[in-house]
């Protein structure tokens, strides 16, 4: 099974197109103004997906099976709060001739009425999103009689779905969200495809000679590595026991990353590397975090209000560990050299600490692979947004060059200049 990036753009286009048509049903079946929030393709391992269910929240689902132009199950999981609040406003706008006690918030659990309303919200969702894909790929997909599910573990949802991935399998995960005025009605999208059937439309997709599907399960498990390797640098540099966990490999539109950035002053570091692949790195972290590293890598008390030369050498120092770590590794396994260059800082508000180098890019492409990362040192977490935006063509052919069996044997020698915080 092979893909490239005009496949997976297409798998973009179909899942914005998709939530476009749900918000868009949510809104005439609600009576409230609706948009689109975020949208992301996310490869995700079986049991990263499963341990996102681990998190002792109540959820609900529905789920239809799908047969046509696309094979396998259709999952939209909403937690248990967002649901009820969604059957509450739908509901309400029956009027008082519905004759029913609209407040369910405080239910133990969804009656025969609350559960018929929920599965027809999953259902309009599910099949907004189907019908986008359909619209996309000028195909038709037909859809099952919906089935209510509800539980905190995976199980419930998808644990009797062959399609489903098991542990160690890497998996294409939609997630969306609709924002709607006052509230936020966050799900997760789930499609669980039959092999066959997604090898068939990768097929037809391409336009490239594409990626074996496996080349970018060792894409990612290229990251990984990369990323124990930040981890051992950080340590021996500060002296601090640090980890860093990379939780998912996302592929999203350049256009869309400036949306995602949070509307607040962010701090990175940037990087453009040269090699097979060439790119550009960029490391985002929020500004507390950002604060909490600097406490942690400079002995002595920083300016609360900015982060002056020496909190600006911390962080440029830890971004210049983290871009050696994921390189050198990236390098080692693909038999290749990749240098980058110096760091450069960036302190900003949102989506114009991102800007600069989406037009660099914009230029020659359209799609980014992004990790979702999270840095802990020393028992404190920092979110990090690691986009790694490698140049097309270069990482289809370097990963077409790929032997997947080095990976595990490459040793990873991440290079870095120390600087004195003395």
């Amino acid at each position: 099974m092979k893909l490239d990036v005009n496949a997976l753009g297409t798998f973009y286009r179909m899942a914005r197109e998709g939530a476009g048509i749900a918000a868009g049903r949510l809104t005439h079946m609600l009576d409230v103004e609706t948009k689109v929030g975020v949208t992301k393709l996310n490869f995700m391992r079986g049991e990263e997906i499963r341990r996102e269910f681990e998190d002792s929240t109540d959820k609900v689902g529905v789920r239809v099976k799908l047969t046509g132009g696309i094979e396998g199950y259709s999952v939209v999981v909403f937690e248990r709060e967002n649901a009820l609040r969604i059957v509450e406003t739908l509901l309400a706008e029956a009027g008082p001739d519905a004759d029913v006690d609209t407040d369910v918030s405080d239910l133990d659990g969804f009656d025969e009425m609350t559960e018929s309303a929920a599965t027809e919200v999953g259902h309009i969702m599910n099949s907004g999103f189907i019908d986008g894909w359909a619209d996309v790929l000028e195909t038709v997909i037909d859809v099952s009689t919906p089935e209510f599910v509800e539980g905190k573990t995976a199980e419930p949802f998808f644990g009797d779905i062959d399609e489903a991935p098991v542990e160690d399998d890497l998996a294409l995960l939609f997630q969306s969200r609709i924002e709607t005025v006052g509230t936020e009605v966050g799900f997760n999208h789930y499609l669980f495809p039959k092999r066959e059937s997604m090898s068939k439309l990768l097929e037809r997709l391409r336009t490239s000679e594409g990626i074996e599907y496996d080349k970018l399960d060792g894409f990612d498990r290229m990251a990984e590595r990369g990323a124990e390797e930040v981890a051992k640098t950080a340590t021996t540099l500060t002296g601090i026991d640090t980890s860093v966990d990379i939780r998912r490999l996302n592929f999203v539109s350049l256009e869309a990353i400036p949306e995602q950035v949070a509307d607040e002053k962010l701090v990175g570091v940037a990087f453009e590397f040269d090699g097979m692949p060439s790119g550009y790195l960029l490391f985002l972290f929020d500004e507390e975090s950002a604060h909490e590293i600097v406490d942690a890598m400079v002995p002595m008390e920083i300016d609360e209000e900015g982060f002056g030369e020496m909190g600006t050498s911390a962080i440029k120092e830890l971004g210049n560990i983290m871009a050696s770590g994921f390189l050198d590794g990236w390098a080692n396994v693909l038999d290749t050299t990749i240098d980058h260059s110096t760091p450069e800082f960036i302190h900003d508000i949102g989506a114009a600490a991102v800007d600069p180098v989406i037009i660099q890019l914009g230029e020659n492409q359209d799609y980014a692979f992004v990790f979702d990362t999270v840095v802990v040192a020393d028992g404190r977490e920092f979110d990090c947004e690691v986009y790694a935006i490698p140049d097309e063509s270069d990482l289809e052919r370097a990963l077409n060059n790929l032997d997947v069996d080095r990976i595990e044997e490459a040793p990873t020698t991440a290079e870095f200049q120390e600087v004195d915080n003395t």
